[in-house]
């Protein structure tokens, strides 16, 4: 029996021991997927806090239950460490590490990079290797591989290595990691082979691919579109503010067409891991091929440009009100960067915060699902406050950034003195409330 099929046979009867780096949003599900199909699994992971809260049978990501996590800590198919030593013993390693932008918006895989060199250390005969993090075309091949090749071995003979991008959708009840299809490339015929029969073990749908570079391009694709399309919505949004258009009520519209047609909705800005930073990947990637990416640039600038917006519109509600926003008591309402869930990664609410102390306001937040808020993009940690009829009264606006469907939205219509809603979430109370700016 071949290498290949050894593995193949290792994981089509669960025995081959799985390990997960990065517990995070993608990493964590994953690892949480393939021991509840049975795999032993090790999570690894740098930050001892977490190590040691999942080993406890806890979880820090809301949407990931405790008792979920207990369950698989306490039936043995699951631990978390933070010694890498513990890879030598794994038949595969599943890199879901971050892939942020540096200062100059331009790609920085030094998460990656680390991670590699400490798989390589470990990297043994008929291992498999995979990268999930999102990146620019070519990662795999022209990165991990070289890394991996110094230590002798030839990837689909040796070794197996392969792209397979993440596709979590954090407190999507309709999707899970079993339940959405899984892209796989390998470098090799043979490195494909041995990724789609470990993941044909826990998801419902292999998707293999041609190489690592089709499928790492299909990922940028997925984030692209939603890009560029919440960028033109958004951009939409500022012209009809201007011909005093419901842009809601637009799309609302539009949306009775049964073909043709997807909606997408304004807001803020755009937050999250992927869609703000993972199309300026493709952009660095393709200036190597003389190509200028006008739809991302243009994308990202309108959405970058919302949070701004959002600050106007707050002080031409309190001008209407004859009051400065210096010295204003404004409250936000909700700081993650999307609904119910507590993700507060390139969040539009942070760009918000800076932006409104900048010129002196005074800030409070409501969020009940970031008690703390804590960023590297503001000056000082904020708490949440409780959201109470005299906070709301209190408050000289009260600007809606996330809608979480926790909040008493009712309860905020009723007693604001103004309301700068950027989600729409007071339209069944507006009636209630003639002081509700649109954003």
């Amino acid at each position: 029996m071949h290498l290949f099929e050894e593995a193949c046979e290792r994981f089509k009867t669960r025995r081959a021991k799985v390990g997960v780096i990065g517990l995070g949003y993608a990493g964590l599900p994953l690892a949480c997927t393939f021991a509840e199909a049975g795999f032993q699994v090790t999570g690894f992971d740098i930050d001892d806090h977490k190590v040691q809260q999942l080993n406890r049978g806890q979880s820090y990501i809301a949407h990931i239950d405790r008792t979920y996590i207990n369950r698989l800590v306490g039936g043995g198919k699951f631990t978390a460490s933070s010694d890498f030593a513990g890879l030598s013993s794994c038949d595969a390693a599943i890199i879901c590490v971050p892939t942020p932008l540096d200062d100059r918006r331009m790609p920085d895989l030094r998460f990656v990079t680390d991670t590699a060199r400490t798989v390589g250390t470990y990297l043994h005969r008929g291992q498999l290797v995979v990268l999930e993090s999102t990146t620019y075309p070519g990662t795999t091949d022209e990165v991990l591989l070289p890394l991996f090749l110094e230590r002798g071995m030839k990837p689909g003979e040796d070794f197996f290595l392969a792209f397979s991008p993440e596709r979590e959708d954090p407190a999507n009840k309709n999707f899970t990691t079993r339940t959405i299809p899984k892209i796989v490339g390998g470098v090799t015929p043979h490195c494909l082979t041995v990724a789609a029969a470990a993941y044909g073990e826990v998801v419902e749908r292999i998707v293999p691919v041609s190489s690592a570079r089709v499928a790492e391009s299909a990922k940028l694709l997925e984030n692209i579109y939603r890009c560029v399309n919440i960028a033109m919505i958004n951009e939409l949004k500022l012209l009809f503010e201007r011909m005093n258009i419901d842009v809601w009520e637009v799309v609302k519209a539009a949306s009775t067409k049964p073909f043709g047609f997807t909606p997408f909705y304004p807001g803020p800005g755009l937050g999250g891991h992927c869609i703000p930073i993972d199309p300026f990947y493709l952009s660095w990637k393709a200036r190597q091929y003389d190509f200028q990416t006008r739809f991302i640039e243009l994308a990202g600038e309108i959405n970058s440009s919302l949070p701004a917006h959002v600050v106007d519109r707050l002080i031409e509600g309190l001008n209407l009100q004859g009051k400065p926003l210096k010295g204003a008591n404004v409250l936000l309402i909700g700081v993650a960067y999307k609904p119910d869930v507590d993700d507060i990664r390139e969040s539009p609410a942070l760009s918000v915060i800076r932006l409104l102390h900048a010129k002196l306001a005074r800030v409070t937040y409501h969020d009940p699902l970031v008690p703390h808020l804590r960023s590297r993009h503001l000056e000082r940690e904020m708490s949440s406050s409780e959201l109470t009829a005299e906070s709301v009264r209190t408050s000289d606006a009260t600007v809606i950034l996330t809608n979480h469907r926790s909040v008493d939205y009712e309860l905020i219509v009723r007693n604001a003195q103004l309301i700068v809603d950027t989600r729409n979430a007071t339209a069944a109370y507006r009636g209630l409330n003639n002081n509700i700016l649109l954003a």
